[in-house]
């Protein structure tokens, strides 16, 4: 007989999961139970803003039509799992199904942070995680009026574009002093809040939220920030990060890292030989991931153990990220922040023409630690290559992007 793989999470790693069990397992050892939680089958989330500018559900949907229809995957929609028994071996669904397991496979993602402000739960806020929340929003907005995104970091810069689709006039807030902290520096978030700023986003940074205000009809209509400004607002969206889902695991008695996320070790397999974490609520060596493809990996390295082929262990994750924010290009690769002892940086900024670049050498002025780019990314390929490496022109020539080959 088969034995049995219960998933508990249907979003884009347990989805990859399944699809490598299914396509690598040929003598048919795993049937697949899948618990998801969402009433559809998952879907591509980083491009969730694109839902609202025209694409469907359909476009945004992973599966292909022959895995929901094949006979060794049962793919159970709606269905929220409460409790694991890892003595028992089994895990019973909030409607009371019990399912037993033969491996577990933890999925479950994460759940998005609204900060504890007074009046977050007032109706005309959103957070910005689900196909549902994007309807919610989009019934919500009126073309015109205003919107507040709570959260200035990737998310919330989708947030921001959401709402200027749908004719909304967006506002967003940042506690740091720049723009996406976590992914450039000061002078690219400087960059960054000037063009976009340019495209009718009005940016708040180095401010964090007081209250959000209630209005008539007892709906939001502001918010007021910490150092006393008052932004009106139509709707509010909770853009300011996200953390991972591990309270399954912890009353499961799992482990979970310092800073939160269910614990594994390199094979993304937790202390119970038998149960697995893959995605966003994983934390490898104590160390949560928020991209798609380190979680694609993750669930790769898993499939393989199940399937008995040999694994390295996951090998952790590049966080290098170019990206296209409201049409604005943006990237960092490696030390942004120059971090390393004694690092120095070599900065590139042209005003007039909207771009910035930045090259972290390390202390002996050759080697390349990492970099910024903002307003133009055309060198992220070639110098991304180069870091750990000496350079293969002066600084400046790089930042030009003259240099066309490594």
């Amino acid at each position: 007989m088969a034995r049995v793989l219960v998933v508990v999470g249907h979003g884009m790693a347990g989805h990859r999961l399944v699809e490598e069990i299914r396509s690598g397992d040929r003598s048919g050892r795993w049937r697949i139970v899948v618990a998801a939680e969402e009433p559809r089958p998952a879907y591509n989330r980083t491009l969730l803003s694109s839902y609202v500018d025209g694409r469907t559900v359909a476009d945004l949907t992973l599966p292909a039509p022959r895995l929901l229809t094949d006979p060794r995957v049962d793919l159970r929609l709606n269905t929220r799992v409460t409790s694991v028994d890892r003595a028992a071996r089994t895990v019973t669904c909030a409607d009371g199904t019990v399912l037993g397991y033969d491996a577990l496979v933890l999925a479950t993602g994460s759940r998005p942070f609204v900060p504890p402000v007074p009046g977050r739960e007032l109706p005309g806020c959103f957070t910005y995680r689900t196909i549902e929340d994007l309807d919610a929003l989009r019934a919500a907005a009126a073309p015109g009026e205003p919107g507040v995104v709570i959260g200035g970091g990737l998310l919330g810069l989708e947030a921001a574009q959401a709402l200027r689709l749908l004719g909304m006039r967006p506002h967003v807030v940042e506690m740091a002093p720049h723009l996406m902290p976590l992914q450039v520096d000061e002078g690219g978030g400087r960059v960054l809040a000037r063009l976009v700023g340019a495209l009718g986003v009005t940016v708040h940074c180095g401010r964090g939220v007081a209250s959000l205000d209630e209005g008539p009809g007892r709906r939001v209509c502001g918010v007021t920030l910490s150092d006393g400004t008052r932004l009106p607002a139509r709707v509010v969206v909770f853009a300011a990060g996200v953390r991972p889902r591990d309270e399954l695991a912890a009353s499961a008695g799992l482990e979970r890292a310092e800073r939160g996320g269910v614990l594994v070790d390199r094979h993304c397999r937790t202390a119970d030989e038998r149960i697995w974490a893959v995605g966003e609520c994983a934390a490898v060596l104590g160390r949560c991931y928020g991209l798609a493809a380190p979680a694609y990996r993750m669930a790769e390295e898993v499939a393989r153990q199940l399937l008995g082929l040999p694994s390295d262990g996951f090998p952790g994750a590049d966080m290098s990220a170019k990206l296209k924010l409201l049409g604005v290009d943006v990237a960092g690769f490696g030390d942004v922040h120059a971090r390393t002892e004694g690092a120095m940086e070599f900065i590139r900024d042209d005003r007039a023409a909207g771009t910035y670049g930045k090259l972290v050498l390390a202390p002996d002025g050759r080697t390349l630690l990492g970099g910024v780019l903002a307003g133009d990314t055309g060198g992220y390929t070639v110098l991304r290559a180069l870091l750990g490496r000496e350079l293969t022109a002066p600084p400046e020539t790089l930042l030009a992007g003259v240099v066309r080959t490594v």
